[in-house]
Order: structure tokens, then C-alpha cells, then sequence
């Protein structure tokens, strides 16, 4: 790394502020404004497991496993088996047989699934466009813009 960027003003409050952001999302307060807001009834870690699921593998040939839900929630194989069936058996996640390899099994939603997505997917937009209320629509594309080119060469 080039020693300006470690005293880099822009790197620091980047850093800063990505902080708090995980620490916001670590308690979950989205998830719960969308249970609250539109009474879901669906655990916090159920609508984790739902929000995955929805997002669909990472690339072509890729089927949504629960190794693949485990992976992106962070958590072991033992604790992403456990939460998936409690997805599944909540009735928001259904298994399929894979088309690729019938002994293998997919993930996908089921209709409640996507029903309670399209309710979370309303209370996020809600909370970001208030969050970006007195911004221009042009100061919000651009943060679309590097926000989004952030996130891409950071998971690279």
C-alpha cells in the first residue's frame, strides 16, 4: 500500500463512516423496521436467510445452496443448515431438486418469500431516500455511481 493512502484524509472518513454503517446494520435495525413496519411475521435470521436466497447465486451455473447462504451470512455450515430450515419450514424458502445434478439440492423462494423481500426492499427504499431527502438528483447518482463501484472493486 502507498504510504499517502495509509494518512489519506477521504480513506479515513470512508473508513469512519463504513464502520458505523456496519455497526447499524449488525443490529439489525433495517430488518427490524421491516417486521415492525409492515408486521412481518418472520425472525430477524429467517429474513437474512430470505434477503440471500432473493439475491440468487454469483454467477451463471451457480445454484443458491445452503453452503452458499452459510458463506454470505457468515456463519458455519452447522449454523446456515439450522436457520435455512427454519426458512423452509417458516414456509419462505423452499429446496429443489437441482437440474444440473438431481441428487443435489437448491434453494429458492417460495410466494410468502417474495412477498415479505418485496416489504423489506419497500422499508430499506423508504429509510435510504430519507436518509438522501435534501440531496440533488444528481449528487444521489453519483453516490449511487461510486457507492456501487466501491462495493464491486472491494469484493474483487
Amino acid at each position: 500500500m502507498r504510504e499517502e493512502a495509509v494518512h489519506d484524509g477521504a480513506v479515513d472518513a470512508v473508513e469512519r463512516s463504513m464502520v458505523r454503517l456496519r455497526r447499524g446494520m449488525s443490529r439489525r435495525r433495517l430488518g427490524k423496521a421491516a417486521i415492525r413496519e409492515h408486521n412481518l411475521p418472520v425472525d430477524v435470521q429467517v429474513l437474512h436467510v430470505v434477503d440471500v436466497v432473493d439475491e440468487g447465486p454469483d454467477h451463471d451455473g451457480q445454484e443458491m445452496s445452503v453452503g452458499l447462504v452459510a458463506a454470505r451470512l457468515g456463519v458455519d455450515a452447522s449454523r446456515g443448515s439450522r436457520i435455512v430450515a427454519e426458512a423452509v419450514k417458516s414456509g419462505y424458502v423452499r429446496r429443489v431438486a437441482s437440474q444440473a445434478d438431481g441428487r443435489r439440492i437448491h434453494l429458492e423462494l417460495t410466494d410468502a418469500g417474495q412477498a415479505v423481500m418485496e416489504a423489506t426492499r419497500r422499508t430499506r427504499h423508504e429509510h435510504f431516500a430519507k436518509a438522501m431527502g435534501g440531496w440533488t438528483d444528481e449528487e444521489r447518482t453519483e453516490f449511487a455511481r461510486l457507492l456501487s463501484r466501491f462495493v464491486h472493486t472491494y469484493e474483487d
